[in-house]
């Protein structure tokens, strides 16, 4: 199909005959000059701006010997008179005709879309800085090549404008063009990874009266959102926010973010009249961001030079349209440098294909194939240099290396920059350029800009949502209950409802900064409780605007609708019935638990034993005969529990051991006697079910509010069978049910949401909540999804909760005396060893280390004295020694100290006397005379 119709365009070029003289045939690897066209709609402002950039641009180039040597660029101006349609690949076709080795345009990226086919046949690199569809960058197209900012990085600051001021909806007019299309198709997506949406789009026609466009900004005006973006071209945009003017879209709490056209039309036809200015007051728009160089301010200067006497059709301004154009014949020119510098020819070819489509009356040889057309957008790929708009270069997806933009906010007679965008760091109110140096830092506290003037000359951020104003009243589903109607209830023989929930909502609406029309509409037949999810699903199918009531916020139902702040907590619990129970003769015994009795026995007889152990040596209230012993022990033990001891502790193991035990039976006796005091003066109540997981395991039937989510939970979670499941309509049919029990009739529990519960049980003595609250819920009221009304009702529900009027609503519906103040407990909360583990363990240790020190101690004293029994009993069995030194635990510490004294003092002794009969023996043999020595040595 693409080739008939470029047949049908040859054939349309059947009497044009074009010179082939741009560059010659003769292979010569340094040409004398180089063909380039620019395609575009000269006769526009933007278009008149682009032909003196261009030209001057080329005659820069020409005139520096450093680009491209001897050899020149030849310019061919094509005029893009239908910039948008067929005569627009008719003038493509006569530029490339001519061996033009690239083409400058077009102006607008719907003849892109077009005129790209024609190059990608001929392989004619085509450079575009004004067409900006992200489309354009597609494999689709290789040889288009754009030297502008691709518009996804507009919509992207757009965006991130949006998600900043926490708007969630914005609308969008546009051109129903590519250009409008693709622009607005890419800025949805980058509001969808926002957690925001586009809710209306308003195309037009590009050449749209002023009739079609009041008729589409009246029903913009209609929608809820307040946030409108624009994203048209230089002549079509200013002529919508003028009628918006007129409609009184201009007014407070509007916000208008108009794309790079609106900064190019004040660029270029500045300064604007009054009214001009009056119609655009407070809008928000783009300007591509150029960093400030000498380059730039050079360029700027010799714009009044450049333009002087070509005024006449209006003012010519400069835009970064006319620095980009500049830029883009310099990339050209520099590629092209590359290119010859590396010895390549330009050489043209014929289509075999087109050649045999020829016929007799056409002069199709002037369109031919650029060879080397592939290798020219390579070079241009690889350009990197630093113009007029600053470093100039590409990345690897084919766009221009860190865009950014310029935020503009039109105040007064002129405009103000509140700040920058850029693709590396996100909003900021420094220039882009001065952040490159440092890590990216895209964080909430990171995104700042200065404040703005909005429409209505305010600086105070528009919410971006009013309700609309169109007559509509906002339609509340409301459930119809039979039972617990303090919650909510229609008012008999009128479409007014009462209840909690109703005065919540109402309290909550009256804190709005709006008016919110609506109407109560009953949902349910009056003779059992609605649905509450098939309420919720009601609003997903448009019957009703919004839910009020009793509505559980659960996760079915958050996947279809959006809830507000949940306005009270209302997890599900089990309801049995109870009996009472009365105290007994061994009602003592019930505060511990029978392993609790245990421990604490044992512990009693431990510390006694340690006790003794470490006395028995030292105190004579310890020592006696063994039955004394034993009784001293029990006796001692036992009676710390009433602190009635008599026997003192003089060592100083066995005072810290004590101290430590004294301190474990002060806590047990206060838990003893609080437990005790309350088992004996509460009622206690008792009943076979413990919670949810006991009724998991039991067979018999479970009631349920009928309407309630508790069914599906109870099936789908908890996996109890359904034919266990009786559903109960009012608190009467329940409580009969439960006084019934299951063995004539009736269920063994009830299970609810609490705060039904707490109404059903404040005049029902005989029931109680069983175990703990096995779900967390809350109620919230229901709005469609991304409903702005849903987060300002948020809003206003934590604001009742901080001034107490929740409180206070609640105490109006729900408060209730009776059972809940008599004090009845359920069960029986017997202490155990759970809870005082921590203090046996502690006083454990301390017996421990107590007897491992007087272990340590007993064996120094028993080497130091008794040295006779160590020597004595060195050479005898280990029993024998075993029983010694137990003999000599069992002395008294005074004796052995008394004894071994004793015998050391006999030592000392000895050898005196020793010592003293050897010396006297010594001298009598000395003194015998020497023939009796002889004698006996005979």
């Amino acid at each position: 199909m693409v080739r008939v119709w470029f047949v049908l365009l040859l054939m349309a070029l059947s009497n044009l005959w074009f010179s082939s003289a741009a560059v010659g045939s003769d292979n010569s690897t340094v040409p004398e000059f180089l063909n380039i066209g620019v395609l575009y709609s000269f006769n526009t402002s933007v278009g008149r701006i682009v032909k003196i950039a261009v030209e001057t641009a080329v005659g820069d180039i020409n005139s520096d010997s450093s680009i491209l040597g001897k050899t020149k660029l030849k310019l061919s101006m094509q005029e893009d008179s239908k910039y948008r349609g067929f005569l627009s690949i008719a003038e493509a076709l006569q530029l490339m005709a001519t061996h033009t080795v690239a083409i400058i345009g077009p102006q607008t990226s719907t003849t892109a879309h077009v005129i790209s086919h024609i190059a990608n046949e001929l392989h004619v690199p085509l450079l575009s800085f004004s067409a900006t569809d992200p489309t354009l960058s597609s494999l689709q197209f290789p040889f288009f090549i754009r030297t502008a900012f691709n518009d996804i990085f507009q919509m992207t600051a757009i965006a991130d404008m949006v998600s900043h001021y926490d708007w969630r909806e914005v609308i969008v007019v546009y051109g129903d063009d590519d250009h409008g299309r693709n622009g607005i198709g890419a800025l949805a997506d980058k509001l969808a990874e926002r957690r925001c949406k586009i809710s209306f789009k308003a195309p037009m026609t590009p050449d749209a009266k002023r009739e079609e466009i009041t008729d589409m900004l009246v029903q913009v005006a209609l929608a809820e959102s307040r946030v409108i973006v624009l994203h048209t071209s230089t002549t079509w945009g200013p002529k919508v926010l003028s009628v918006a003017k007129s409609l009184g879209m201009m007014q407070n709490g509007y916000v208008w973010i108009a794309t790079t056209f609106l900064t190019s039309y004040i660029d270029i036809d500045s300064p604007l009249s009054s009214e001009e200015m009056d119609n655009i007051q407070g809008v928000i728009t783009l300007r591509m961001h150029i960093p400030d160089s000498k380059l730039k301010r050079s360029f700027v200067s010799r714009w009044t030079n450049l333009t002087r006497g070509k005024e006449g059709n209006g003012p010519l301004g400069l835009s970064t349209y006319g620095i980009f154009a500049y830029d883009t014949v310099y990339v050209l020119a520099r590629a092209l440098d590359t290119f010859l510098k590396q010895g390549n020819q330009i050489t043209f070819s014929h289509d075999p294909k087109i050649s045999e489509l020829r016929g007799d009356s056409l002069h199709l040889d002037a369109v031919k194939i650029f060879n080397e057309g592939n290798l020219l957008c390579k070079n241009i790929y690889a350009v990197n240099m630093t113009g007029v708009t600053g470093p100039f270069r590409y990345t690897p997806d084919g766009n221009l290396a860190n865009p950014a933009y310029e935020i503009i906010n039109v105040i007064g007679t002129g405009t103000r920059r509140i700040g920058y965008w850029s693709n590396y760091s996100g909003l900021s109110v420094v220039p882009p350029e001065t952040l490159y140096s440092k890590p990216p830092n895209r964080s909430y506290e990171n995104q700042k800009l200065l404040t703005v003037f909005w429409p209505g000359e305010t600086t105070q951020t528009p919410r971006g949502w009013v309700f609309p104003s169109n007559g509509k009243l906002l339609r509340i589903g409301v459930p119809k209950r039979v039972s617990y109607r303090e919650f909510v209830s229609q008012v008999q023989s009128t479409d007014m409802f009462k209840g909690f929930c109703i005065d919540v909502f109402l309290s909550a609406v009256n804190l709005l900064p709006y008016a919110v029309p609506y109407k109560f509409v009953p949902y349910g037949d009056g003779l059992s409780n609605p649905s509450n999810t098939e309420l919720v699903r009601l609003i997903t199918a448009g019957v009703f605007d919004a839910a009020v009531g009793d509505i559980t916020i659960t996760t079915e139902r958050t996947k279809m609708v959006d809830f507000t702040q949940p306005y009270t907590e209302s997890g599900l619990v089990v309801v049995a019935s109870v009996k009472k129970t009365d105290s007994n003769a061994w009602a003592f015994l019930t505060p511990f638990t029978p392993m609790m009795w245990t421990v604490t026995a044992i512990f009693f007889l431990l510390v006694g034993a340690v006790v003794w152990i470490l006395e028995h040596r030292l105190n004579d209230d310890f020592r006696g005969p063994p039955k004394k012993q034993v009784a001293t022990i029990l006796w001692f033990t036992f009676s710390t529990m009433f602190f009635a001891h008599r026997e003192n502790t003089v060592s100083t193991l066995g005072r810290f051991v004590l101290l430590i035990w004294l301190f474990v039976v002060l806590i047990i006796n206060s838990s003893y006697t609080a437990s005790l005091t309350s088992i004996l003066t509460v009622q206690q109540l008792s009943s076979p079910i413990k919670g949810i997981e006991s009724l998991v395991n039991m067979k018999e039937p479970i009631g349920y509010l009928q309407g309630s989510f508790a069914r599906s939970y109870l099936i789908d979670e908890i996996g109890i069978h359904e034919s266990r499941l009786v559903p109960l309509k009012t608190p009467e049919e329940t409580a009969k049910a439960l006084e019934k029990g299951p063995q004539n009739g009736g269920v063994a529990a009830y299970i609810n949401e609490r705060a039904y519960i707490e109404l059903f049980l404040s005049s029902r003595c005989d029931f109680t909540i069983v175990g703990q609250e096995f779900t967390k819920n809350g109620w919230g009221f229901a709005f469609p999804p991304d409903s702005p009304l849903a987060v300002d009702l948020s809003t206003a529900i934590l604001e009742l909760a901080e001034n107490g009027d929740l409180q206070r609503i609640h105490d109006k519906w729900l408060l209730s005396s009776a059972c809940r103040l008599q004090g009845a407990k359920l069960g029986v909360d017997r202490l155990n060893l759970k809870s005082f583990w921590g203090l046996y363990l502690v006083c454990g240790l301390a017996c421990f280390l107590a007897l491992l020190i007087y272990l340590i101690q007993t064996l120094r004293q028993y080497k130091k004295h008794s040295p006779d029994e160590l020597e004595s009993t060195g050479q005898g069995s280990g029993s024998s020694r075993l029983r010694t030194f137990l003999s000599f635990v069992d002395e008294k510490e005074e004796i052995v100290k008394s004894r071994s004294k004793r015998r050391q003092m006999e030592r000392i002794s000895y050898r005196s006397t020793s010592e003293v009969g050897s010396s006297i023996v010594s001298n009598k043999d000395f003194s015998q005379p020497s023939s009796n020595r002889i004698e006996s040595e005979v």
